[in-house]
This record gives C-alpha cells, sequence and structure tokens, in this order.
C-alpha cells in the first residue's frame, strides 16, 4: 500500500511538473492537489517506519515546485485579444460576398415527379 500510494504521488508529481512549464499550466493544479494527497497517505501510512522519508520528501518538494509555477503563471499570464474590429470588418465583407454570390445564382425550378 504504501508504495502504491507513493509511485501515485510520483506520477501526479511528475505530470504536475510537465503540465506547470506548458502552457496548459492550469490544469496542473489537479495532479498537484492529487500528488499531494497521494504524498500524505504515504507519510501517514508509513508513520512507524522511518524508510519512505526521503522519497515523500521529493514528492512534496516536486509538487510544491509545480504549484508555485503554475500559481506564478496564473497570476502573472495576460491573455492578449488581437484586433477585434478587423475580423468583424473580414466577417461583414465575407457575408456581402456570399449573399451576392448567391443572389447571381439562377436556380431552375426542379420538376417533382
Amino acid at each position: 500500500m504504501k508504495k502504491l500510494f507513493l509511485i501515485l504521488g510520483f506520477i501526479a508529481a511528475i505530470l504536475a511538473l510537465i503540465l506547470a512549464v506548458t502552457p496548459l499550466f492550469k490544469i496542473a493544479f489537479i495532479p498537484a492537489i492529487a500528488a499531494l494527497l497521494f504524498g500524505l497517505l504515504t507519510l501517514f501510512v508509513s508513520k512507524d517506519k522511518q524508510q519512505y522519508k526521503k522519497p515523500i520528501q521529493l514528492v512534496f518538494l516536486m509538487t510544491i515546485i509545480a504549484l508555485v509555477l503554475t500559481t506564478y503563471k496564473t497570476v502573472y499570464t495576460e491573455s492578449e485579444v488581437g484586433n477585434t474590429e478587423q475580423m468583424e470588418q473580414k466577417e461583414e465583407q465575407l457575408e456581402e460576398e456570399s449573399i451576392q454570390e448567391l443572389e447571381d445564382l439562377e436556380i431552375d425550378e426542379l420538376e417533382i415527379e
């Protein structure tokens, strides 16, 4: 049980670190919280034995680094919106062109048998 929680903690912490440095950084909170929970479970299960202290500390360290990076990027990253005026003009122009094309089409009456 201890090894399972420890392995799951490592996997979640590594996934949180990877997601924290990618453009999908906002998703990194989920595996980071899972890594913290698995680390705490490992800590409580192996409370009587001292053999799992260093790996648990490593899981917590990686998780804290991932949380710090993700929080920093969340606070200081600004999403820039382009010039929507040009997009609206282009959309109107395309709409007018498509209406003109539809008006130019000659549709013969279909005979229904």
